[in-house]
């Protein structure tokens, strides 16, 4: 039985399962959902109007009429009022702790300008005690509307923000995490002169006098950021402990009052994985967490006894995978091309982790049966990567079924693309990155390599590869819907920009990247990713068909009420 043949015939299986267990007549409800517009996700019964859920789980699923009679006085009756439903979201690639930091500290996600920044952390620095770090994240140089007078490659001089906050250090990340700008006084402390060298796999952005700018691109960063960990390391564990769990409880409302159910954490050390564990042990999760362990080869080789980890707390966090990166981000020339950038002559972008490393820790996911999963954002780093997968599954022809990942998998050589399918690799790839990038690509790439390889859905999806959605939070707004109208669409929402709509998915295919296609990625399609019985009651209530509303609608579509494990986590005032 092929890959996708096995995906399709799962909800069979889970509804036989489901019926041979709990859904004899007689059998009472504790909640049920009626009067809806349900988009199943399950092909064996692709609508319906009514749930039926006992104990977090999805007992049956049919009209109203029929369902009521699972009804008795102590079950719960939620009126959907023929508004549309679904599989709750699952965020197929974010970083929940950096997602639940980026609402702590200060976000440039929707700042236009350079001016803009500067006045937010001169604000910051108002309120801020001598020697403390002004930290942020989310600017991005080639989206504002215009361009600091004096620059280097779009990026502005370190001047103005070292004027408002010279007692204060300063950290901003880039939206992609891929770069970094520091002001003054952080370069002062973190040792940066003239004479600092460029690490191998990153650049201290120069001019031509080779002055130091403030901006750090990929491994570069780590100047900065050892400065950064020295601050932190005097702050008392309790204070870093007590930060930490409040992002938390931060990102995970972030996350349910927009809609997503489970969020696939693209990385994270021990010391967090952990406390999920404890978290989903102790009940105190509110949504599901499937996560990356990321580490060095060194600091992992001797440290996964106990991985993977499933189903922790009755499917609340899973551990499975491990994480790593061979290139940077396009927008911070950070991307590792086959052919130079079109707009930085003769560069071909950066490999940040040595390939020896990449092929070792390859070596552990096999030896220890987690998934591989490895950032490739260029297209000669995503041929690399597939050349290591195939490396791998060549000298391990009994392993199979892996679903091994490639993590954003941007910008592709045509002939890549069928390796995808031939080796069952998944394709983690995040909508709204298409259309939040694409007014730079073409400046970056030039138009055949943008029109044949960026973001290339069709393509995949017509050789049969499973796409896994999400939106990179918090480089993106981890809100679903935004990335869902870039998926179907190709647009830009603020202007119309449209990029190449030849690559666009069918809603269907949409949905099913954020739902089934998620969980199909994570080993999780047994028990969630669509309405199906047996399966756990986690949905989404939306105010429009994503189905079938007008492109314009989906953008106008709000969360209406999110529902984890058959318990309500959000529901609107307008509902």
């Amino acid at each position: 039985m092929n890959r996708l043949l096995s995906l399709l015939m799962l909800p069979l299986l889970v509804l036989l399962n489901a019926c041979s267990q709990d859904t004899s007549t007689g059998t009472t409800a504790d909640t049920l959902l009626i009067n809806g517009n349900i988009y199943t996700v399950d092909t064996l019964q692709p609508k319906a109007e009514a749930v039926a859920l006992r104990a977090g789980r999805i007992l049956r699923v049919g009209t109203t009429t029929d369902l009521m009679a699972f009804k008795d006085d102590s079950t719960e009756v939620i009126d959907l009022k023929g508004q549309f439903m679904m599989p709750g979201f699952i965020e197929g690639h974010g970083h929940f702790s950096g997602l639940g930091y980026s609402l702590i500290n200060l976000n440039f996600l929707k700042t236009s300008s350079w001016e803009e920044i500067v006045q937010m952390v001169a604000e910051a620095a108002e309120n801020a005690k001598p020697g403390e770090w002004i930290t942020g994240r989310g600017w991005h140089q080639e989206k504002w509307t215009s361009t600091p007078d004096r620059s280097v490659l779009g990026y502005p001089y370190h001047d103005e923000l070292s004027a408002i906050s010279p007692d204060n250090p300063v950290i901003l990340r880039h939206a992609s995490g891929h770069s970094l700008f520091a002001n003054a006084r952080a370069m002062e402390l973190a040792g940066v002169s003239a004479e600092t060298p460029n690490p191998s796999g990153g650049e201290v952005v120069r001019d031509s006098r080779g002055e130091a700018i403030g901006v750090f691109e990929e491994r570069a960063m780590s100047l900065i950021n050892a400065a950064y960990d020295e601050y932190r390391a005097g702050l008392s564990e309790e204070s870093k402990a007590e930060e930490w769990y409040r992002a938390i409880e931060l990102a995970e409302e972030e996350c349910l009052k927009k809609g997503v159910t489970s969020f696939q954490d693209a990385g994270s050390k021990y010391f967090e994985l952990e406390r999920y564990e404890e978290m989903a042990e102790a009940g105190s999760l509110d949504l599901r967490l499937w996560a990356m362990v990321r580490h060095s080869y060194d600091e992992m080789k001797d440290n996964l006894e106990g991985y993977p980890k499933v189903n922790v707390g009755d499917h609340f966090f899973t551990c499975r995978a491990i994480k790593s990166e061979v290139d940077g981000a396009l927008g911070a020339f950070g991307a590792w091309l086959l052919r130079a950038y079109n707009d930085k002559k003769g560069f071909t972008g950066q490999n940040t982790t040595p390939i020896p490393e990449v092929k070792n820790i390859a070596q552990l996911a096999m030896d220890h049966d987690m998934q591989m999963c490895v950032h490739a954002i260029g297209d000669r780093a995503n041929r690399v990567v597939l050349n290591i997968y195939e490396e791998q599954f060549s000298a391990n022809p009994e392993k199979e079924d892996l679903r091994w990942r490639i993590e954003h998998a941007q910008h592709l050589d045509t002939a890549d693309i069928p390796r995808f399918r031939e080796m069952g690799i998944i394709a983690s790839m995040q909508g709204i990155h298409c259309t939040s990038d694409a007014p730079f690509v073409e400046k970056r790439l030039g138009r055949e390599r943008s029109r044949l390889g960026a973001y290339p859905w069709r393509s995949l999806l017509d050789e049969g590869v499973i796409i896994a959605n999400g939106t990179d939070a918090p480089v993106e707004d981890v809100d679903p819907l935004l990335s869902y109208y870039a998926s179907v669409t190709r647009k830009r929402a603020d202007n119309d920009f449209e990029f190449f709509p030849e690559q666009r998915m069918t809603r269907e295919e949409a949905i099913y990247s954020y739902t089934l296609g998620n969980a199909y990625a994570g080993f999780e399609a047994d028990f969630k990713g669509s309405v199906t019985p047996g399966k756990v009651a986690d949905f989404v209530v939306l105010s429009h068909d994503l189905i079938n509303c007008s492109d314009p609608e989906i953008l106008e579509s709000k969360v209406l009420l999110t529902m984890v494990d058959g318990k309500v986590k959000f529901r609107s005032e307008a509902f």
